[in-house]
């Protein structure tokens, strides 16, 4: 039953952090961060308030480098395109906030991510680049940066 998503995101708040939480857990990505205020995350909810998606970016100290993640979509809507509408929206938020270049992990879904532009990279650079963020700092604190496989793209004007 696809093509029912809306694309109605709204900025995650305090009481949406449990509910984020428990979605990504079910799409297998990572969670940390996701109430800091650094983080900047963004949710869509269904007609009975379920979290059908999510999206959104971390920066790095000086804002030039973003790390997109918590990009998921609810497994009846995987398909419908909403997917790329949330990476887009979280690449569009970056740009606006002034991000020249996005980057993000992943080990399932490098042909996703290369079809809105991204390409392999050196998983050391994007660490160097985003030192700060939560998802490195985790990375680098249980071992997981090693196997991760390292994605980027610049960033139009």
């Amino acid at each position: 039953m696809g093509g029912r998503f809306a694309l109605t995101l709204r900025p995650v708040s305090p009481d949406d952090v449990e509910p984020l939480r428990a979605f990504l857990v079910e799409a297998d990505l990572t969670l940390a961060g996701l109430d800091a205020p650094t983080v900047r995350l963004w949710i869509d909810r269904d007609h009975e308030g379920r979290v059908i998606g999510s999206t959104g970016y971390e920066a790095s100290g000086n804002g030039e480098h973003v790390l997109i993640r918590s990009v998921a979509v609810a497994p009846h809507d995987r398909g419908s395109g909403a997917g790329t509408r949330l990476a887009r929206f979280a690449i569009d938020q970056a740009i606006a906030a002034g991000a020249r270049r996005a980057w993000l992990f992943s080990r399932r879904s490098g042909p996703f991510w290369q079809t809105l532009g991204f390409a392999p990279a050196e998983r050391d650079a994007l660490a160097a680049a985003l030192a700060d963020t939560h998802q490195v700092r985790l990375f680098r604190e249980t071992g997981q940066l090693a196997a991760e496989v390292g994605w980027s793209r610049a960033l139009a004007e």
